[in-house]
């Protein structure tokens, strides 16, 4: 029994192995824990299994699709002619699975113990799984998300979210997506790119709301050059199936046939009936209060990822968990701050950011202390090269730092890195102005942007 118990007694103990549950535990390990993670699915969570990886391989079909549709324009014979998706969906699987093997064999090697089933929080110190009880010095809650829903929109049959549309082995050929956000206007890209006659509901005054205008606008006139249709400011009211699809109302009266609606509305923090509220921990709409360290007031229990409030990104929870190990060995870690976060939608053309927008700058700093920079991807070699167009935004305080950066446009996610190290380490124009950026790359424009911002514009 001793042996037994000893067993089940860790340094560490997380409920969760998604990104944020995963990534504590690894650190843990390194900074010399004792650590038991606990999961009731597969190791890797939503973002391996049913959120970024799979989804982002759709969105990679869907540009080879593209490329074959177009491959006359760059001199090239090639026709298009279908989507097979058994074979979108073995390419697709193929990787979650090399992915899951690997982070299990990851998990095995350093010495962490793996233990499968659904836990519930039973005191500060102490989860249950399958009967037995589990002991941490330090619990770790991660438990994640599950795709939302409005209230009185049930899911089933032609109503799905993206958990039953990563799956689908046929192309519809129409399709609603309630919800304009980065789900959203993810699946609208990779349907439209296999031929489906796509129209996005949303309530809100525009597509991707939390993005900059000035971005808004670009993805706005992408879409419609594309074909992708979409109705904004006016909410949904609610569907009816029937033999050959729904028909979704709006709460105006106006009306959308198609083979499906896909809602798309965000996603909820997985805590229901984890004991908890039992337990002490302060909730909110189901979402887990803590303060900026994370912890959540109750003994040694911290919360990190999709159950915390605030933005809910895979790398958000993968940084938390790193960043609460830490905070147990007393480390004393640069707290996770929510503002200066990258964000990428994998979408045609993508949106990349970091920061305040225009008008949150504004907000926070007063319009006279604000400058701007919008910098046109028309005139980059690279941008050219591709076929594209697009924009690069910075925002800066006045005679100060960058504050935000924000990017429209092919493949523009991969420049994210530069531009939160600029946020982040609050860099003037005049410091990235005088950096030296490889041509022809879509990254030289991060340094025409802040040239020009820095009053000395190469190409204005």
């Amino acid at each position: 029994m001793a042996d037994k118990a000893a067993a089940q007694e860790f340094d560490i103990l997380i409920l969760g192995g998604g990104s944020g549950g995963y990534a504590a535990a690894l650190r843990s390990v390194e900074l010399g824990f004792s650590v038991g993670l606990i999961e009731k699915g597969k190791l890797g969570g939503t973002c391996l299994h049913n959120g970024c990886i799979p989804t982002k391989a759709l969105l990679h079909s869907a540009e080879i699709a593209e490329n074959a549709k177009t491959a006359s324009k760059y001199g090239i014979n090639a026709t298009f002619d279908s989507i097979d998706m058994t074979a979108v969906n073995s390419y697709k699987d193929n990787i979650i699975a090399g992915k899951f093997r690997g982070l299990q064999g990851l998990i095995k090697s350093k010495g962490i113990t793996v233990i499968e089933g659904e836990g519930k929080l039973t005191s500060e110190k102490t989860i249950e799984v399958n009967g037995e009880t589990y002991t941490g010095k330090n619990i770790i809650l991660a438990t994640g998300s599950y795709s939302r829903s409005l209230p009185g929109l049930e899911i089933g049959g032609k109503v799905i979210t993206s958990d039953q549309a990563l799956k689908m082995d046929t192309v519809p050929k129409s399709a609603v997506i309630l919800g304009g956000g980065v789900i959203g206007v993810e699946f609208a890209s990779v349907w439209n790119s296999f031929g489906v006659d796509v129209t996005i509901v949303e309530g809100l005054p525009s597509l991707v709301p939390n993005e900059d205008a000035a971005i808004i606008k670009q993805l706005e006139r992408a879409y419609k050059k594309r074909g992708i249709k979409f109705s904004t400011g006016i909410f949904f009211d609610n569907v009816q199936q029937n033999d050959d699809g729904v028909v979704v109302t709006l709460a105006d009266g106006k009306k959308f046939e198609a083979d499906l609606l896909l809602v798309a509305v965000g996603r909820g923090p997985v805590t229901a009936n984890l004991g908890y509220e039992e337990a002490g921990l302060t909730m909110d709409r189901g979402f887990v209060i803590t303060n900026e360290r994370l912890h959540t007031g109750v003994g040694n229990v911290y919360a990190v990822g999709d159950i915390v409030p605030g933005l809910q990104l895979a790398h958000r929870g993968f940084q938390q968990g790193i960043f609460v190990a830490e905070e147990i060995a007393g480390l004393k870690p640069v707290v996770v701050d929510d503002a200066n976060i990258p964000k990428v939608t994998y979408c045609e053309p993508e949106i990349a950011s970091v920061g305040l927008t225009e008008a949150k700058a504004k907000d926070k700093l007063g319009a006279e202390n604000v400058e701007i920079q919008e910098y046109n991807l028309a005139g980059n070699g690279k941008t050219s090269i591709l076929g594209s167009s697009g924009l690069i935004k910075m925002v800066r305080e006045k005679d100060g730092p960058i504050v935000g950066v924000h990017m429209i446009g092919a493949r523009i996610g991969e420049q994210i890195g530069e531009a939160q190290l600029i946020v982040n380490w609050e860099a003037y124009p005049e410091d990235i102005a005088s950096l030296i950026h490889a041509h022809p790359t879509q990254n030289e424009a991060l340094g025409e942007a802040a040239m020009a911002l820095a009053g000395k514009p190469l190409h204005g």
